[in-house]
């Protein structure tokens, strides 16, 4: 069926590039125009971040494909800043066409006030250049009112959203990597208010080594993962839901909204640090290190796997109940940690009456995803959904070396998942029994979520530091869509 065609809400005869020409302000938001040579249209929804008057002209302040402002037509290319200038002579027509604009805008629930962080020390050091060069500007063309709160150190911005008055703001944006996202999550669910707290929408900003919700939200409709765009998803107000798993041993919990990894991933994650001069180098580097010299680990994982993915693992119970109160001594676990019942207590979930499957080591890897990409070059989940409720199970028992480098060398397509030594579904909850290295029972692993290391077992890379939970059972659940995001649709 043939769409209608749109219909003009508002026309003039306005001065453009000192010809005068008619312009149309349309029911489906578009500008329309010919500069005499071509048909001009400009998407407010899409194109158009805000509007100046300025005596008898209105500035009309565009970001467009190819400088072009065709975007009507569709074309796709490299965005740029762009002004439209329209001069009317009329001043009552001048101040008619402002009224429209504005309610037109008024009208898309863009956000209109937003809190900032901002990482300086994240990644390559970039975040303060990017915020100045590329957020700010767009933000302010937008109109929006901005607070702007750099990061001193880690957690600090996890403090300031405990405390942080929201009925000020429409949004919380993180210029960072993916750390800022994980604290500010954090931060709302350990709120008095957490309920209403955690549908403030957030938005994310690519600045640091791992992107991977910014890469994910906007790989989700083709775009390419720049500030740019990210800022543009955020002006334009469109939010989505996100799962949210709870990370839980004893009394101790960790809000995870990306990945938790154990086994060679977490290893190349976490112990590459030590080659952090080589720059996004040492990923790959010391990815061939360890898979020449390749652990495996005993432990055992249990799991309530999601319809359609029952067949694999074997018939288990619940065994849950043995991550509470573990208090066994480890030099690399904090004093537990215990949680403020006025905060948010994890998913109502009776993971007891549940259908849990079990599959025992020993493993090469064993990852949960969140969403599809892990970082800008890493699409660890392809089939993983913002708010599907589930976390995307990511398995290696067993692989020849070989085979291994081959997979590996697959993760930025995401073809990794299509190898025989790969099984990959979908959870509801989740158990892991990490166990010790299969070739030295003295040694252990590390768990790492979100990028933090969660729990380092004996003779592992910087084992005397302290860590939130002890290198011990954990389970995770999953709470369907309890978080919001900015998004490009």
């Amino acid at each position: 069926m043939d769409q209608p065609e749109s219909q003009p809400l508002i026309s003039d005869r306005f001065l453009i590039n000192g010809t005068l020409t008619s312009v149309d302000f349309c029911d489906d938001g578009k500008i329309r125009w010919s500069d005499g040579h071509t048909d001009r249209c400009l998407a407010v929804e899409k194109e158009v971040l805000g509007f100046a008057s300025e005596g008898s002209r209105i500035r009309i302040r565009a970001i467009v494909e190819n400088g072009g402002g065709l975007c009507c037509v569709g074309s796709r290319g490299k965005l740029v800043r762009k002004d439209f200038v329209f001069e009317i002579a009329s001043a009552d027509s001048h101040r008619l066409w402002c009224q429209k604009l504005r309610e037109y805008i008024d009208s898309l629930g863009r956000p209109k006030r937003l809190f900032v962080f901002v990482n300086p020390f994240g990644g390559k050091k970039s975040a303060s250049k990017i915020f100045l060069d590329v957020v700010s500007p767009l933000l302010k063309d937008a109109d929006i009112q901005l607070t702007i709160q750099e990061t001193k150190h880690q957690l600090h911005a996890k403090a300031v959203t405990q405390t942080l008055d929201l009925s000020k703001y429409d949004g919380l944006v993180c210029v960072s990597g993916d750390g800022i996202l994980v604290e500010v999550v954090n931060g709302l669910l350990e709120r008095d208010d957490w309920d209403s707290a955690i549908k403030m929408p957030i938005g994310v900003v690519p600045a640091g080594t791992g992107n991977g919700m910014a890469k994910s939200l906007l790989d989700s409709v083709g775009d390419p993962c720049s500030p740019t765009n990210a800022v543009l998803a955020i002006i334009r107000g469109h939010k989505c839901s996100l799962d949210v798993a709870t990370i839980l041993q004893g009394e101790t919990k960790f809000f995870s909204v990306l990945m938790l990894a154990w086994g060679l991933v977490a290893d190349i994650d976490i112990e590459s640090e030590k080659y952090r001069w080589m720059g996004s180098a040492r990923l790959d580097f010391y990815a061939l290190q360890r898979i020449s010299h390749l652990r495996k680990y005993n432990g055992c994982i249990s799991f309530v796997p999601a319809p359609g993915f029952e067949a694999f693992g074997e018939p288990s119970t619940y065994k849950g109940e043995s991550t509470s109160g573990l208090n066994t001594f480890n030099p690399s676990q904090e004093e537990p940690i215990k949680v403020q019942q006025h905060g948010y207590q994890g998913p109502n979930i009776e993971l007891e009456k549940l259908q849990w499957r079990t599959i025992d080591g020993p493993f090469v890897s064993i990852w949960l995803h969140n969403v599809p990409w892990g970082g800008e070059d890493t699409m660890a989940a392809p089939d993983a959904k913002f708010s599907d409720g589930y976390l995307d199970l990511i398995i290696i028992r067993d692989c020849p070396k070989l085979p291994l480098l081959a997979l590996m060398s697959e993760l930025n397509k995401g073809n990794h998942i299509k190898s025989p030594y790969v099984m990959y579904f979908k959870v509801k909850a989740f158990v892991l029994e990490p166990g010790p290295r299969t070739e030295d029972p003295t040694k252990g692993g590390i768990i790492d979520s979100d990028g933090e290391v969660l729990a380092r077992g004996n003779g592992t890379y910087k084992c005397d530091q302290k860590t939130l939970m002890a290198y011990d059972n954990l389970q995770i659940a999953v709470d369907q869509g309890l978080a919001t995001v900015f998004s490009p649709i």
